[in-house]
């Protein structure tokens, strides 16, 4: 091999190396507390009041922060507690139209057999020789009360009571006598049932003028 061709062979490069970025950045955040020394004031005065300002600064941001934490948690208590008021009423709308429901159906049915107790009712009261016979139609309207009773619907009070159009239908009206007063209920044609405020049936009555 001549001379000319060892002098012009390439010449092998050497990798080029990555630029080193983090310890420049390291440098950089090592710095920014340097600078900020070379910034502290020699004068012993001046010094104090440059560290007061900057405890004072310090405290501000602090305090920032935790107003800033503070309305956050006050704004989630108040979230909470507009949730909790929402599911209460809810729950408390819920369990009403539950019930307003079971009443209707309650009402709905019971409306379908009063014509049934008032036949037995009329039987009951009406002069019979078979005691037998008449003792169980006083027991079966015993039962309907009961069965009434516990699903929580109520005869209507009429006799003796003052008129009311929300309870009463009136049909007749006649002369008081001694000691009644005008207005008051006198006499039940057909008795009147209600559960809860829910009308199921109006009192059929004679009221005294």
């Amino acid at each position: 091999m001549s001379e000319e061709t060892k002098n012009t062979a390439p010449q092998p490069q050497e990798p080029e190396t990555a630029p080193e970025t983090e310890p420049v950045k390291e440098a950089q955040t090592a710095e920014a507390p340097a600078a900020e020394e070379q910034d502290v004031p020699q004068d012993p005065k001046a010094k104090k009041e440059w560290f007061g300002k900057k405890a004072a600064k310090e405290l501000a941001a602090e305090k920032a922060r935790a107003d800033a934490a503070e309305q956050a948690a006050a704004q989630a208590k108040d979230q909470l507690l507009r949730t909790a008021a929402e599911y209460d009423n809810f729950r408390r709308r819920s369990a009403k139209e539950q019930d307003a429901a079971f009443n209707n159906g309650v009402g709905f049915a019971v409306n379908q057999i009063l014509t049934i107790l008032d036949t037995l009712e009329m039987a009951a009261n009406a002069v019979c020789t078979d005691e037998n016979y008449k003792k169980g139609v006083v027991m079966t309207l015993d039962k309907a009360s009961a069965a009434l009773t516990a699903l929580k619907v109520e005869e209507i009070p009429a006799e003796g009571q003052p008129f009311d159009p929300n309870l009463h239908n009136a049909v007749m009206q006649k002369p008081a006598e001694d000691g009644q007063k005008s207005g008051t209920v006198v006499q039940v044609f057909q008795k009147g049932y209600k559960i809860g405020d829910r009308i199921i049936r109006h009192a059929t009555v004679v009221v005294a003028e």
